[in-house]
């Protein structure tokens, strides 16, 4: 009875989770709950940010290739556009499209999709 309770309020927290309602909880807390997940076989979709500009043909192919793979699924994707604000701007003006995977810089340029899934996966 208990365990049944525990799975729905775990179930519960990862909707939560998963909503994007994690940056309202204290530092460290999400992490300690992605671990959790793990644990019992619940792995949380991967988090990829792409930085991009408008006329930008490489950006449309890094775009084009994320859309096709996340009909597969596996991980939610958004784009920010590098012209949004200067602090964005300033950071990744030169190197669009970037493509970051769980909040690490992974690629520059291009991407290749075995590599991305690759790195998803790890």
């Amino acid at each position: 009875m208990a365990y049944a309770r525990g799975l729905r309020i775990l179930r519960a927290l990862a909707k939560t989770f998963y909503s994007g309602c994690a940056p309202l909880c204290p530092p460290g807390y999400w992490k300690a709950f992605r671990k959790l997940l793990n644990c019992l076989g619940m792995t949380p979709p991967g988090e990829v940010v792409v930085y991009s500009r408008k006329g930008c043909h490489l950006c449309e192919i890094v775009k084009e290739s994320l859309v096709k793979l996340h009909k597969r699924g596996g991980f939610n994707w958004r784009e920010i556009d590098v012209d949004s604000s200067a602090e964005v701007r300033r950071l990744y003006n030169d190197e669009v499209p970037v493509v970051f995977i769980n909040g690490r810089k992974a690629f520059k340029y291009r991407m290749d999709e075995q590599e991305f899934l690759r790195k998803l996966s790890a």
